[in-house]
């Protein structure tokens, strides 16, 4: 785990400001065997260094304890990322690839539970960062500042409902403005929520259901993703934050879905 950093704003974000370089270490091993991982090598990123620095600062930070984590046993990868800034000062930060996707981001004050291991190991491979907005929305799950507080935290401009294949072929999606995202969005805050465990209990069966999810866009920054899904409780999770949602909710949410 890092040090606590000496770079203002690092209670708040995981990356505070614009970092001008990120070099990325790995540490691969096995998740039934963690503590003897060795360094196997570095990458640094410069061009795409900021916009790293950027999407991980955009990660909702909290309590890094918490949720509840299958434990299927297999290859892991540790990071510890070295940000440099232009006037010469340093933060690392700590993540993990893990099979569980089960794995706390810090830079040694402030923590994250939402998983970017998958991405960091593409950076890692390729050289570069992908922003988050130019991946598949309706496959990869991103987050976003607030998602720990409110389901759907600042105001959405948009919102990509995705309408998803139980057998894992491509899904259906239609777009809306600001018109259908704000209600939206101000009614899945209205939920009782409380903090997600990640966890579904089926209530129809092996039948799935309706499975949709709603990715909010926003001026600035990264998207945050809402899963509902019909036979499921509860039936509305954003990685986060659970909550039961009501027959109203998922006929609304449905009836926007593509078909």
């Amino acid at each position: 785990m890092p040090a606590p950093p000496g770079v203002a704003g690092a209670g708040e974000s995981l990356v505070p400001g614009t970092p001008v370089e990120a070099m990325i270490c790995a540490y691969p091993g096995n998740n039934t065997n963690p503590g003897d991982e060795q360094l196997a090598g570095t990458r640094t990123l410069k061009e795409t260094a900021g916009q790293l620095g950027r999407d991980l600062g955009y990660l909702p930070v909290g309590a890094s304890d918490g949720g509840a984590c299958t434990a299927m046993g297999g290859p892991m990868t540790n990071y510890l990322i070295r940000f440099t800034y232009d006037d010469g000062r340093s933060l690392w930060v700590g993540s993990a690839e893990e099979v569980n996707h089960c794995v706390t981001t810090t830079n040694g004050t402030a923590s994250s539970r939402s998983y970017v291991g998958d991405r960091i190991t593409a950076a890692y491979r390729q050289g570069t960062w992908e922003a988050a907005d130019g991946k598949d929305l309706c496959e990869t799950w991103m987050g976003r500042r607030g998602q720990n507080e409110r389901m759907v935290p600042d105001e959405p401009t948009s919102v990509l409902v995705c309408r998803l294949d139980p057998q894992g072929g491509e899904s259906l999606r239609m777009e809306y403005g600001t018109d259908v995202a704000g209600p939206l969005a101000s009614r899945l805050n209205g939920m009782d929520t409380r903090p997600s465990d990640n966890s579904c209990q089926q209530t129809n069966g092996k039948d799935p259901g309706v499975i949709l999810r709603l990715v909010f866009g926003y001026a600035d920054g990264p998207p945050a993703a809402v899963m509902v899904q019909e036979f499921c409780r509860p039936s509305v999770n954003n990685g986060l934050l659970q909550a039961d949602g009501d027959d109203r909710l998922l006929q609304e949410a449905t009836r926007l879905a593509p078909r």
